[in-house]
């Protein structure tokens, strides 16, 4: 008698699996708070005089990001360790974290995308909002919405890793001054677009440039960054 072997699972989609454990964190809750901001929207609007525009944007979106920046953070911060214990490597492990956030990423454009027509097509809804609509970001073609949209999770989700490998690698106060000296930077080149008069020029190509393009990019540069400094992590 024979017996046939189970396909073997690749090491990165385990990790992937096991991260997925916790499916109301990492499917649940962005989405509990994407809908806590579009019912919070919708009551701040009905409260507020209308202004007659042709669509009142909202910023309730961005809770969901909050919250997939947060994901990133306890996927290193937190889950790393008992990853590591079931025998996978740095590099697997972060690789499969990867894997994870681009799947999730990629639902997360279908879903916005999704949204985006239904807004459109009954009047922000009846309201004239512009919850999956945001001005010179996520207004363009379903293609343009989907690629932003899922483009813009990566780069969160890879954002909040980077905040987690500096936190097992450096603790709380080395946190602290990781992101202090990201503000310090910030305001340096503000200073540096304000002395060179040049907020016009750079809202003119961030309005008009190859936002999904640029948003890619910089996901893709955190990540290749980070996957070079888990390698080294000492845990």
């Amino acid at each position: 008698m024979t017996t046939t072997a189970a396909p073997r699972v690749p090491p990165i989609l385990t990790v992937s699996r096991y991260l997925l454990l916790d499916r109301v964190t990492y499917l649940v809750l962005p989405w509990l708070w994407a809908a806590f901001g579009f019912g919070l929207d919708v009551v701040i609007l009905k409260l507020l005089p209308d202004d007659h525009s042709a669509q009142r944007w909202v910023g309730g979106l961005l809770a969901a990001f909050a919250v997939v920046f947060a994901l990133g953070i306890q996927t290193v911060a937190r889950a790393l360790p008992f990853g590591l214990a079931l025998g996978v490597s740095r590099r697997t492990y972060f690789l499969g974290a990867s894997a994870l956030a681009a799947g999730l990423a990629a639902c997360f454009g279908t879903v916005v995308t999704i949204g985006q027509v239904v807004e459109r097509g009954t009047g922000g809804w009846g309201i004239r909002m512009a919850y999956f609509r945001v001005p010179g970001v996520l207004d363009g073609t379903w293609w343009q919405t989907w690629l932003t949209a899922s483009a813009a999770f990566v780069l969160v989700f890879a954002y909040g890793m980077w905040y987690g490998l500096v936190h097992r690698g450096a603790g709380l106060i080395g946190t602290v001054v990781f992101g202090a000296a990201q503000g310090a930077l910030l305001t340096l080149l503000a200073a540096i677009v304000t002395w060179t008069h040049n907020w016009l020029r750079l809202g003119h190509l961030l309005a008009t440039g190859p936002v999904a393009a640029i948003l890619a990019g910089l996901a893709a540069l955190l990540l290749a960054g980070g996957l070079l400094t888990v390698r080294r992590l000492q845990i």
